[in-house]
């Protein structure tokens, strides 16, 4: 033998394999484990006995293969049940650290079944584990279960592996029928051989053969002759279940079983689905399930919210709830498509610290280019035939998304799709919007919001939720008549009427994008559900300002989301029911006759107030969002979309549901002091906050001028922004220097005409976000409350605050920073030509600003106390 030869520690075996060769991935199927364990004890021993390094890998729940105790073997402990990512990474750690020509055993990889619930992760963990090992020259063994395991899993491993052989056990003789030694080869070697002992004697007469596999025969097979995936066999077993009598107690220990399978390991999230949903709901999932593996936040929280209404029918949801007929992607096909198409060794290196985020962008780029097997094309087409030409949005659905604690609003991609074109055309699609939704998991954005919320090392599977687009067809568009957010707790009331339980909503006509994304150039309804017909803004005169002015659409003609004017819409689309949601701008009327324009139909202002104030909206709304609260125990955050009859009966599709991500509501009294000195007070506010009551020290202010931005090109306004992510990156944290952040506009927006266009990360350190209202320039704060940027405040703890010095009641004294020197030449010298725009104030210890806000009065104060 030579150098590259090694032995499996019975000679016999070793004469019928022609020896082992380093590199070598041996896999035993075997009926009993004692069998796996007969053959696991001599190899070690020989290892040993060579001066090898033995490594036991420890994760199933039968006993152990090899004595824990004995100093020769080192043993490491796996987690399955932490999901497939997390035990990959682990092991591919272990087999990085443990370096080459090492011996491994593994425990039975048939016991991953229970941690996984499929065949296919199994395939998948062998595919990408055992060419690691064999570029390492290592000799490695594993067993499988034979009756566990499907033919298309066995396929994959016999495709892979060097070395497989069958053991079977019959009338308690013991065979190995090796049915691939890769590389070596004799008369007999593919025969059964039966033991005695230390010998292995082949079956070389027919009869005996023949025997031996009629016995063997009566192994249990699927249809077809082919052994059925386990996730298959589970779900037969559920559905035959269901089946059976309502009273049946089985069915709880199933429900959990499903639950674990399909929902998510989040407890809460279980807790929930455990309390609401019957087997008959988890049954069906699984019909409109393509591919294996849960089927994520987004789609969870969906389910979960109309299951909770429907559980009330004294209530009628019915009769309000537009029925709904999703489809899911599971989420292991978002593994299979990183393994299919190479990147596995890809994905463990951007699931390092120094990979994080060059391997991320890497591995994104190649998510946009990748392959599916036929099997998933053709069931991809399959769903796209039950939806045919209506339009249908591809939306993220990861394991993280809208659980509590991360919302990860805005982080992932929907995509709608229009649904125009031959099935062929859909089909690409389709395709492509799988991969782009799959790419956004390792965007810069998403890895930096996993980082920032402590979750970079906890397993992330992209799951997708398909929806039909609610709507109607109206001409070339296709559109539902109003869309929006709402929230069940309102933390930004802006009257002392307004109470915070009875929630709000950011309400739009056409998709609900206007409503969760800050648009530049564009203002959703902000509706108070106690006080719908209540406006946030200055007053009536701002209703046209203050209003959408965009409606986002689906244009069937140009196959293509769309934004179009009020007006065009109007124009275009007499058939919606325009008496509910807008009323003519007589202001603009007047201006167009002035100039001797006269517009048919008039133009039109988005107000919503026949609906708000003459339908049953606003109440239906309260009540959704007041029951799924208490259902929850915890505020709660919906998307929606609602259309009306010509007879005035109002549907409403729930398309998301997820806990709110709060901060200040059980906050106590903050007595806000009356008068306070002017020349100490930086400003004075009623109303227009977010994140609470609180009381909180500021050492840092930067502070953005009006006037200097507004006389800024338009480069510089972005250079602006970037000076301003410098700054709140300058190595202090937040608690070690609290900073306030004020500026002119919306900060965040992608029109520097509307504001400062910071990305978000740039203000991750910034304790406090000031937006000031420039009238003489245009730049107005939005009141953000449900979009997606609002959830990036109110998850990063970031106070807001929106400032209208025209108003009466506030106070700002920009005087008391001007008191103050500059600091920004000498923080970042290379940026000291902006310094006429962006001021930098530092206060020592003793001195500093002062924040309070008292949600209960609705008043903000910042000043720096009398000492």
């Amino acid at each position: 033998m030579d150098d590259r030869m090694v032995t499996t520690g019975l000679v016999g075996l070793d004469t019928i394999l022609g020896g082992l060769r380093m590199g070598d991935n041996v896999v035993w199927r075997v009926d009993d484990l004692d069998d796996y364990r007969d053959l696991v004890v001599p190899f070690a021993a020989a290892a040993r006995a060579d001066g090898r390094r033995v490594v036991y890998l420890r994760f199933g729940r039968h006993a152990p293969l090899l004595d824990p105790g004995e100093a020769a073997v080192v043993v490491h402990d796996l987690d399955a049940y932490r999901g497939f990512e997390s035990f990959t990474v682990r092991l591919h750690t272990i087999l990085a650290d443990e370096g080459p020509g090492v011996f491994y055993v593994f425990d039975c990889l048939s016991d991953l079944l229970d941690a996984w619930a499929t065949d296919a992760m199994i395939a998948h963990f062998f595919l990408v584990t055992c060419p690691y090992l064999y570029d390492l020259d290592t000799v490695a063994y594993f067993a499988l279960l034979r009756p566990s395991h499907s033919t298309a899993t066995m396929s994959r491993i016999r495709s892979t592996t060097q070395v497989l052989v069958e053991v079977h056990r019959c009338d308690d003789e013991l065979y190995v029928h090796p049915v691939k030694v890769e590389g070596r080869s004799s008369l007999t070697m593919f025969l059964p051989h039966q033991r005695t002992g230390e010998v292995f004697v082949p079956l070389t007469s027919s009869v005996d053969a023949t025997t031996l596999f009629t016995r063997l025969h009566s192994l249990q097979r699927g249809p077809g002759g082919s052994r059925l995936d386990h996730w298959d066999l589970l779900f037969i077993r559920a559905g035959v279940l269901a089946a059976s009598s309502p009273t049946d107690d089985r069915r709880p220990a199933m429900v959990e079983q499903l639950a674990r399978v399909l929902i998510g390991r989040e407890d809460r999230m279980l807790a929930l689905a455990r309390q609401h949903f019957d087997l008959d709901d988890l049954v069906a999932v699984r019909s409109r399930l393509i591919g294996t593996g849960f089927i994520g936040g987004k789609a969870v929280g969906m389910l979960l919210a109309r299951k909770i209404l429907a559980n009330q029918p004294q209530e009628r949801w019915e009769e309000v709830l537009e029925p709904h007929d999703s489809w899911y992607v599971g989420s292991d096909l978002f593994y299979s498509y990183i393994v299919t198409n190479g990147w596995w060794r890809l994905f463990m290196e951007q699931r390092t610290a120094d990979g994080y985020f060059t391997a991320g962008e890497r591995l994104r780029r190649n998510l946009l280019d990748g392959a599916f097997p036929p099997e998933v094309t053709e069931a991809f087409q399959e769903m796209l035939e039950h939806f045919g030409q209506y339009p249908i949005i591809v939306r993220s659905s990861s394991l993280q998304e809208d659980g509590f604690g991360s919302a990860f609003a805005g982080k992932y991609d929907s995509v709608f799709l229009v649904s125009q074109g031959t099935p062929e055309q859909r089909l690409a699609q389709f395709v492509d919007a799988v991969r782009g939704v799959y790419a956004s998991a390792m965007s810069g954005e998403a890895l930096a919001y996993r980082r920032a919320r402590g979750l970079d090392g906890q397993e992330e599977q992209m799951a997708l939720l398909v929806q039909r687009v609610s709507g109607s067809f109206h001409g070339p568009y296709f559109l539902p008549t109003l869309a929006g957010v709402g929230v069940s707790y309102n933390t930004f009331v802006w009257d002392r009427r307004l109470d915070p339980h009875a929630g709000m909503l950011r309400l739009v006509l056409g998709l609900g994008t206007r409503a969760v994304d800050r648009v530049s150039d564009d203002y959703p309804r902000v509706v108070a559900l106690d006080h719908p017909l209540l406006v946030a803004h200055a007053g009536q005169d701002d209703a046209a300002r203050f209003s959408q002015h965009l409606v986002d659409v689906l244009n069937l003609t140009c196959n293509a989301a769309q934004s179009v004017p009020v007006e065009t819409l109007a124009e275009q689309v007499p058939d919606l029911p325009w008496r509910l949601l807008a009323e003519e701008d007589h202001a603009a009327a007047a201006r167009q006759a002035a100039l001797g324009r006269r517009a048919e139909p008039p133009p039109q202002i988005l107000t919503f107030s026949e609906l708000l104030g003459a339908t049953a909206f606003p109440t239906i709304m309260r009540r959704m969002l007041a029951t799924l609260e208490r259902a929850y125990d915890y505020p709660v955050d919906v998307e929606f979309t609602a259309d009306l009859s010509a007879g005035g009966r109002i549907r409403v599709n729930l398309v998301q549901c997820r806990p709110l991500q709060t901060r200040g509501i059980r906050s106590g009294r903050v007595q806000i002091p009356a008068e306070t000195p002017a020349d100490h007070t930086l400003f004075r506010a009623s109303g227009n906050f977010m994140g609470g009551s609180i009381v909180a020290p500021l050492r840092r202010v930067i502070y953005v001028d009006p006037q200097g931005y507004t006389r800024l090109r338009e480069a510089d306004r972005h250079e602006v922004a970037r000076l301003i992510g410098r700054l709140t990156r300058l190595g202090r944290d937040r608690e070690a220097m609290p900073t306030a952040l004020l500026g002119p506009g919306r900060w965040g927006t992608s029109s520097p005409g509307m504001g400062v266009p910071v990305r978000f990360a740039e203000l991750r350190n910034v304790a406090v976000l000031g937006e000031i209202a420039f009238s003489a320039g245009g730049l107005m704060p939005e009141l953000s409350f449900g979009s997606h940027f609002f959830q990036d405040l109110v998850e990063s703890e970031i106070f807001y605050v929106a400032l209208f010095p025209e108003r009466e009641g506030t106070v700002l004294n920009l005087a008391l920073l001007q008191e103050l020197p500059n600091q920004l030449p000498a923080l970042l010298p290379q940026d000291a030509g902006l310094a006429h725009v962006v001021r930098v104030v530092d206060l020592t210890a003793g001195d500093e600003l002062l924040l309070q806000a008292d949600i209960l009065s609705q008043q903000v104060l910042c000043h720096r106390p009398i000492r």
